[in-house]
């Protein structure tokens, strides 16, 4: 396919058409995904997530640029709520982190939530590996809060980032057990600001009580993201981490599980679209019902034999 070829060839074009292509479930999503997987699994992948107002695209600018000096190309997938009026994201990530565009080594793309996950995760999966096949060398997911669906999101990364900031208050202990699952480098952010000594604090001995990290404990790195201070110590202690799991075997542990997850998630989705087509537009669905509610069938029944048809074919 020519956007595949002009893909690899670096066009930024045919790589933003790519991932419309995927966002939008074109038909030819699936064709040009097949055929840019062979050039996949090169890219260092960090996922960033914190609560909304965390300072999570300021802080994404900053490695980004501290990334850049260090010669490598990045690109950054930012999830962002979708705008009520077109359906399309926001964009207010990109408007934070406008003079990255300028860099030709950087690319960003904003991928809308439009209202709830809805396979956004195996999206945002398929966006990621078409950076990669374009050949960036890291790429950043930045995700917009700590729900389930950034957790589901973030298991797209080799190491994921929390970013936090001080006067949260209650909301640490909300959250922990989710951060806690998922952060292998913490973030406080606005350290200048009162409590970050606190929430730092908090945060040690959350991981302290946390027995499952024995071979890496996740550090803590304070940073003045709008000032640029922190940034390149969090940076080597990403780079860290990202060393750590490469030696012990457990980068390739992570994608693996990716992998299965990502494979599920594909057979769900074409069962999903199956039963679209085949008993939701035709009618066949609404008959059930009727046959259900009129006590002429039952549920289960109507399950077993429309998996049974759905198998034999």
């Amino acid at each position: 396919m020519d956007i595949v070829k002009d893909l690899l060839n670096g066009s930024k074009l045919a790589l933003s058409r790519t991932i419309t292509a995927i966002e939008n479930e074109y038909e030819e999503a699936s064709s040009i995904m097949r055929e840019l997987y062979p050039h996949t699994g090169h890219a260092f992948v960090l996922g960033i997530t914190g609560p909304p107002g965390a300072g999570k695209s300021t802080m994404t600018d900053k490695l980004a640029r501290a990334y850049r000096n260090m010669g490598k190309t990045v690109g950054i997938i930012a999830v962002d709520p979708t705008s009520p009026f077109s359906g399309g994201a926001i964009l207010g990530d990109r408007i934070r982190m406008n003079s990255l565009t300028l860099d030709e080594g950087v690319f960003i793309r904003s991928m809308g939530t439009r209202g709830s996950l809805g396979g956004l995760s195996h999206k945002t999966a398929d966006a990621v590996k078409a950076l990669d096949a374009f050949g960036k060398d890291v790429i950043f997911v930045e995700t917009v809060g700590v729900g389930q669906s950034e957790v589901d999101i973030v298991k797209a990364a080799d190491t994921t980032m929390v970013v936090l900031i001080p006067g949260m208050g209650d909301d640490i202990q909300a959250i922990k057990a989710g951060i806690l699952e998922i952060g292998d480098v913490f973030a406080i952010n606005k350290a200048d600001h009162d409590g970050a000594d606190k929430l730092q604090a908090e945060l040690n001995m959350m991981l302290d009580l946390d027995g499952e990290k024995l071979d890496w404990r996740p550090p803590i790195q304070k940073v003045i993201a709008s000032q640029g201070e922190g940034i390149n110590e969090l940076v080597a202690l990403i780079e860290k981490h990202y060393a750590h799991i490469g030696a012990t075997g457990k980068l390739a542990q992570r994608r693996h599980d990716r992998t299965k997850t990502e494979l599920l998630e594909l057979l769900k989705a074409s069962i999903g679209s199956y039963i679209t087509k085949n008993i939701v537009k035709t009618g066949r669905l609404d008959n059930c019902l009727k046959d259900i509610e009129e006590h002429r069938n039952d549920p289960y029944t109507i399950v077993h034999q429309l998996m049974n048809e759905l198998l034999k074919q």
